[in-house]
């Protein structure tokens, strides 16, 4: 029996309207960088950052943003990466046209050492686009942002990236050089090797695709044969930018779906496998799912009614091989909504009107909670993270627009980079 208060349209807005605050209260404005989570002197995080670029338009179109400010904001963000810092030294802002993960929010320079990352680079970029497609007005502050977006996104070395691999490298550190970890498996990385067949500067050979692919995992689980990858969130980032409705790669025309039916098969598999609850964690339903890279109450080991549990930090958690403690993230069930809306609606129900998850935060769902963690409190639901992450709040905002009206989606399939990085994939059918 559903407990919403308003239209669901109207919760939906709702919810998407808070999760955007945090856009607009977690960023810099001198910089327009996004602090990565809400804790105190936090470094602010690329990926974030890109989360926001393509939020602004969202936020025009629903009335949460005045036009005018929201071409301020990514203006000041986009002359930010043009002029920061580019070279190979340790306290730079990036190199060869990718960015540190981390950076400093009032400098911007490279934060606790971190790798030069070419995949929340890819979220960053891929969000600068989406600003240059949107801010389409014959005025001269949209069209320096439809200029800006094009060269940041031209500047991106994807041929050094590879390190002479066949497939991309995870990054790339001025200590060590390359990281040893490379892009391959399904995952998130779709929109990465995408985005690289698509530059006209200095893409990836189509057969860096081609290499990807061919390490995939077909299983069958739960009752569904489907494109593997554990964490929720690899079936969904690439999908918030991408429609793939209709059109196939060589691979799924090889299996008679597309990758938005493989998001979905794998939504499903995660529903069920909480229904199935094989770990016996508490609070595991049709209405209380969600495992994907997420917070959590660890790392520790301790004994529950009598079972040993190892509970994790910050962690990709997956389905159904794990690794997972029983930590639900609400923001990953909303990330779904464009692909399986009769299992996330109820879903959302329960988080919001029985968990009340939102009650009280200024940025709608906290990150996650775990009803199986033992906390000393009156709350029936257990562990919930003390933190909001723009990491999540991006895809809530997003996922909700194109279940709502297909924008992001709309905007980009008129990008001209995106249409040859599919093509060049070896996508054709629907709108392609």
């Amino acid at each position: 029996m559903s407990s919403w208060k308003l239209p669901i349209d109207a919760e939906l807005e709702k919810l998407q309207h808070k999760s955007f605050s945090y856009f607009l209260h977690e960023t810099n404005p001198d910089n327009g960088l996004v602090i990565d989570k809400t804790a105190p002197d936090w470094p602010a995080s690329i990926a974030a950052t890109g989360l926001a670029l393509a939020s602004y338009p969202v936020a025009v179109e629903r009335g949460f943003m005045p036009r005018v400010a929201a071409i301020e904001r990514t203006l000041t963000t986009l002359r930010f990466f043009w002029n920061s810092p580019q070279g190979p030294e340790p306290d730079t802002t990036g190199y060869q046209g990718f960015y540190y993960h981390f950076l400093d929010m009032q400098t911007g320079r490279r934060a606790w050492q971190c790798e030069l990352s070419t995949i929340d680079s890819t979220f960053l970029l891929v969000g600068m686009l989406t600003a240059g497609m949107y801010f389409s007005a014959d005025t001269p502050d949209e069209h320096e942002i439809r200029t800006l977006a094009d060269a940041l996104y031209r500047r991106a070395d994807w041929q050094w990236a590879q390190d002479g691999g066949a497939t991309v490298t995870h990054g790339w550190k001025p200590e060590s050089g390359f990281l040893k970890y490379r892009w391959e498996g399904y995952d998130e990385a779709m929109l990465l090797y995408v985005l690289g067949l698509g530059s006209p500067t200095n893409p990836l050979p189509e057969s860096s695709y081609a290499a990807w692919a061919s390490t995939y995992r077909w299983e069958h689980c739960y009752g569904y044969d489907y494109l593997y990858a554990g964490p929720l969130f690899t079936h969904q980032l690439s999908h918030i930018w991408i429609d793939f409705r209709g059109i196939q790669d060589a691979f799924m025309r090889d299996k008679g779906i597309d990758y938005f039916e493989n998001s979905r098969r794998a939504t499903y598999v995660q529903q069920r496998y909480a229904m199935d609850n094989p770990l016996n964690f508490e609070g595991c339903s049709g209405c209380c799912w969600g495992v994907t890279a997420s917070d959590g109450p660890g790392p520790v080991t301790m004994k529950v009614s009598g079972i040993e549990r190892q509970f994790f930090d910050y962690l990709a958690r997956g389905v159904p091989y794990g690794p997972d403690d029983g930590t639900v993230a609400p923001w990953a069930v909303v990330a779904s909504l464009p692909f399986a809306p009769e299992i996330v609606l109820p879903t959302l129900d329960y988080c919001i009107h029985q968990v009340k998850l939102t009650r009280s935060n200024p940025y709608g769902f906290k990150a996650t909670f775990n009803p199986t963690y033992p906390i000393e409190s009156s709350n029936s639901y257990g562990w919930v993270s003390p933190w909001h992450f723009g990491l999540n709040q991006g895809p809530i905002v997003l996922m909700i627009e194109n279940y709502r009206t297909g924008l992001l989606w709309q905007l980009m399939r008129v990008c001209p980079y995106i249409s040859r990085g599919l093509q060049r994939a070896g996508f054709n059918g629907g709108w392609l």
